[in-house]
């Protein structure tokens, strides 16, 4: 079934004693908005989290299929597409290179039949073998930290070397030092964007809907590393429009979420240091999870955590 309402979510999540997302360009320091101090993690990062999930759960069996994941090569996912559809002999020569016409159409249609990513995410396909190019009806903004984070940088030993001539070196101490960076505590939002016309393009449906709904809710859960710390989602709520189009601006609807710091006379060290505020009242005396608010606007809070 095909989408034939608009959504629009806000993600909550956090992380402790971790780095939710280094920077190689910095040394893998935590992702910071060097003017404000506020924690950042790419839409790229995000994206990746619900990638992993869903391969995990549907076993990368179509049509949820993964088509950007680990040491994927993307072209020979693409001459899949054009075998699928009976026309190999256009991936001999200069014709695989062509711009446009039906059977890269047909490949596009076959890739967002497959591919759960690619129907959601979109994706650029035109890299050699040409199966075209997706704009994805579900979006995600950087999420941001609610307050500025300090990124903590810690020594760490490895009690052993890689080769002989470094154990050599050492006189058999045998041990190597690096370095680890962590967020003692950071609270992030995240904006999102599902467009139901859009959907209707790749094959975007409730089924898919649903399927992302619960990535976001409990991918953290199987990303598990040294490096993160603790990471849980903590909020998703999300704002059906009773129509394709929408019913409000986002930034509205975004706007009426808050997050407040209670005590400011000590660092964040956990999610019950803040509060979620709707319309400036605590989320949990307005709506509780699992729960539909009808806003009378033409638009439903569901909040899913």
């Amino acid at each position: 079934m095909s989408l034939t309402n608009r959504y629009d979510f806000v993600l909550l999540f956090d992380v402790k004693d971790g780095n939710p997302n280094g920077d190689p360009d910095a040394g893998n320091l935590p992702r910071v908005d060097t003017e404000t101090g506020k924690g950042l993690v790419t839409d790229v990062s995000l994206k990746r989290k619900v990638r992993n999930y869903v391969g995990l759960v549907k076993e990368e069996q179509p049509p949820y299929e993964i088509y950007i994941k680990e040491k994927a090569i993307l072209n020979q996912q693409h001459e899949r597409a054009y075998i699928a559809i009976g026309a190999e002999e256009l991936l001999k020569g200069d014709s695989k290179k062509r711009k446009g016409g039906d059977k890269v159409n047909e490949a596009r249609s076959w890739m967002c039949r497959n591919f759960f990513d690619v129907r959601t995410f979109g994706a650029v396909m035109s890299t050699g073998v040409n199966c075209g190019q997706v704009r994805g009806p579900v979006q995600l903004t950087f999420a941001r930290s609610v307050d500025p984070i300090f990124a903590q940088e810690h020594s760490i030993t490895r009690m052993a070397v890689a080769t002989e001539a470094e154990a050599e070196k050492q006189e058999g101490d045998n041990r190597t030092m690096g370095r680890k960076h962590t967020v003692p505590y950071g609270l992030y939002v995240a904006h999102g964007f599902v467009s139901a016309p859009l959907a209707g393009q790749t094959g975007f449906s409730e089924t898919d809907l649903e399927l992302l709904w619960q990535a976001l809710e409990n991918m953290f859960e199987h990303d598990r590393s040294a490096a993160r710390g603790e990471m849980a989602t903590r909020g998703l709520l999300v704002f059906k429009h009773d129509s394709k189009l929408g019913n409000a601006h986002a930034h509205a609807l975004f706007e009426r979420i808050d997050v407040e710091r209670l005590a400011v006379d000590k660092p964040a060290r956990t999610f019950s240091d803040y509060r979620v505020l709707f319309d400036g009242q605590p989320l949990d005396e307005v709506i509780q999870p699992a729960e539909n608010r009808n806003m009378g606007n033409g638009v439903t809070l569901i909040r899913r955590v």
